[in-house]
C-alpha cells in the first residue's frame, strides 16, 4: 500500500501546529511532515510537541540541514524522539539550501562530502556504535550514544535532487526524500540512481523507502492557485507536476507518483491554503480511501 501524508508547511506560525496535529490525528492520517526551512521553525523542536499533542499520527522532519548541526547534537536530538515515541518519528537530513547556509556562515566547499559524513556517523551513532572518524568536515572522538533508539531508530532518510546526491543516498542513507519539483519521470530517474549508489556499496536489495512531496490544491480556485505556485518556483514548464482539484484527481496523481518509485506520497499544499486543518483532512478522509 502506498504511504500518505501531509505537510504543516513553515509558512504557518508554530502555534497553528497544534490544531492541525491533532486534526490529523483524529482524521487517522498516516504522517504529518514538518519542514526546517531557515529561517521559520526548528524541525526537531515542532517534531517533539506534535508528537507529544497527538497518539497514532507519524511525524517527519524532511528535513534537517546538516550544515547547520554537529552530528552528535543531530543523534542525541533523534534518539530522543525515537525512545519517547517508539515508532513514530521519522527524520530526514539534507544539505540544507546553499543560499541559506551561506547567510549563517555555515556553507562548505563540498555539501556532498558533509552529508556522506554526517550520514555515515549519524547512522552509526543510532545504531549504538563508538564512532571516531576524522572527516573533513565531520570529526569524533570516542563518540558514542548513552540512549541509542532500539533498531536504530529505523533508519535516516536524505534529501537528494542531483544524480551525484541521489547516488549518495542510495549508498549511505536508509531511505530518501523527493522534493515537489519531482514529477514521475523525475521518480523513475531517482530509483535508477539511488540504485547505482546501493550498488556501489553492495546493499543488496533490500527496502529502500522514497518519499515524494506533491503540490496539492483543492477547492473551487484549485487550478488558478497551484498554477501561480509553479510559476513563483519557476515550475511552470515542467509536465506532470502537481496535482489541482478534488480527491479523485489527487488520487490518480499519487498513484502515477507510487507507479514510478515512490513508497510515500506527501501532499504538500500551496503556500496560500486557506485551511490547514481542513487540507489534512481532505487527505485522511477523502483521498486516503481511493489510494490503493
Amino acid at each position: 500500500m502506498t504511504g500518505l501524508g501531509a505537510v504543516f508547511r513553515p509558512q504557518l506560525a508554530p502555534e497553528r501546529l497544534q490544531a492541525v496535529a491533532r486534526v490529523a490525528d483524529a482524521a487517522g492520517l498516516e504522517e504529518l511532515w514538518l519542514w526546517e526551512d531557515c529561517f521559520r521553525e526548528g524541525g526537531i523542536s515542532t517534531a517533539a510537541a506534535a508528537l507529544a499533542w497527538t497518539e497514532r499520527v507519524r511525524i517527519g522532519v524532511g528535513l534537517l540541514p546538516v550544515p547547520l548541526r554537529n552530528v552528535a547534537i543531530t543523534a542525541m536530538e533523534v534518539a530522543s524522539l525515537h525512545r519517547m515515541f517508539p515508532g513514530r518519528a521519522i527524520v530526514g537530513v539534507g544539505h540544507g539550501v546553499q543560499d541559506w547556509m551561506g547567510q549563517v556562515g555555515a556553507q562548505v566547499e563540498s555539501p556532498v562530502t558533509l552529508l556522506r559524513e554526517h550520514l555515515v556517523a549519524l547512522r552509526a551513532l543510532l545504531g549504538g556504535e563508538r564512532v571516531t572518524t576524522d572527516g573533513r568536515y565531520v570529526r569524533l572522538d570516542d563518540v558514542a550514544l548513552d540512549w541509542p533508539p532500539e533498531g536504530g531508530g529505523g533508519g535516516v532518510l536524505a534529501g537528494a535532487t542531483g544524480p551525484r546526491s541521489l547516488r549518495l543516498t542510495g549508498e549511505a542513507a536508509d531511505g530518501t526524500i523527493l522534493t515537489a519539483s519531482t514529477n514521475p519521470e523525475g521518480v523513475r530517474k531517482a530509483r535508477q540512481l539511488i540504485e547505482e549508489g546501493r550498488e556501489v556499496v553492495g546493499r543488496g536489495a533490500g527496502p529502500h523507502p522514497v518519499v515524494v512531496y506533491l503540490l496539492t490544491a483543492t477547492g473551487a480556485d484549485a487550478a488558478d492557485r497551484l498554477r501561480a505556485e509553479l510559476d513563483d518556483e519557476g515550475l511552470e514548464s515542467v509536465s506532470d507536476l502537481g496535482v489541482g482539484g478534488d480527491a479523485g484527481a489527487v488520487a490518480k496523481a499519487v498513484e502515477r507518483l507510487a507507479e514510478a518509485g515512490a513508497d510515500t506520497v506527501v501532499l504538500q499544499p500551496t503556500g496560500d491554503e486557506p485551511d490547514p486543518e481542513g487540507f489534512v483532512r481532505f487527505a485522511a478522509e477523502e483521498v486516503r480511501p481511493l489510494v490503493p
